[in-house]
């Protein structure tokens, strides 16, 4: 499996690979979670775990083994295309104006010669695919982490990135579509979409004890990784999952 080519998820599979890799090391990673909610918080996460597993799980195993991957493809770049004018407008935030530059080229390319987003002709003329959002910005400009939340139907925040999930979400043009069933069609799938491309950490997920201690630091790890630009050494991390799917491979979906 190549994990460059899994853009913006490598850092969390590489983080989930990490973070099973000792119950002492996740332990200790996870007691820095300023978590006063744990008892709510658990009962969400169970709730979540089991809606996926009973639903979202086998669905998306299915669309992954029936639907050619050229198409898969291009329905995850049409999602990304969407949401990435808020991308460009997070690095402008944070004072990264070369990059928002790019975005805005990569926008312009991908929405124009590639159809709406459905191809990538942006990665081929040397655009690179950058992932910020509002939670990362308020990180940069020094907002803490907040209490850790866990929200039914929708997984782990912190109160700084689930503040930032609902700027971010006026920044998308699917939230100015009057069509409320299109609006919220819309992001069902961009959330289906975003749950096939994490099949491959089930089978890493799968194999720890306490999944909300191990999920909690691995998504607050994640964070972490985004907000400092992936100064904590990614090229390892991704090394590190490598060898993790090899000793263990994810069964064919």
């Amino acid at each position: 499996m190549n994990l460059r080519a899994l853009g913006w998820q490598a850092p969390l599979l590489a983080l989930l690979s990490l973070s099973i890799s000792g119950c002492t090391t996740t332990a200790a990673r996870s007691s820095d979670a300023h978590d006063p909610l744990e008892p709510i918080n658990r009962v969400a996460h169970q709730f979540n775990e089991d809606l996926d597993r009973a639903l979202l799980r086998p669905v998306a195993r299915g669309y992954h083994r029936i639907v050619p991957e050229p198409v898969q493809i291009g329905v995850s770049n049409v999602f990304f295309n969407a949401k990435y004018p808020v991308t460009m407008v997070n690095n402008a935030l944070q004072g990264k104006f070369v990059p928002a530059l790019s975005d805005l080229g990569r926008i312009t390319l991908n929405t124009t010669l590639g159809l709406g987003g459905l191809f990538d002709p942006a990665s081929s003329a040397g655009l690179e695919r950058y992932d910020e959002d509002f939670g990362q910005t308020l990180g940069a400009w020094g907002v803490p982490n907040g209490i850790y939340v866990v929200v039914p139907f929708l997984g782990p925040y912190t109160l700084r990135d689930g503040i930032g999930s609902i700027v971010d979400d006026f920044g998308e043009p699917r939230s100015y579509l009057e069509d409320d069933s299109t609006r919220y069609g819309l992001w069902a799938g961009d959330k289906f979409d975003r749950r096939v491309r994490l099949l491959d950490a089930d089978a890493v997920l799968d194999r720890t004890g306490d999944s909300y201690a191990f999920i909690r630091s691995a998504y607050l790890q994640r964070r972490a990784f985004l907000v400092s630009d992936g100064i904590t050494a990614g090229d390892d991390l991704e090394a590190e999952l490598e060898k993790e799917l090899e000793e263990d491979p994810p069964q064919d979906p």
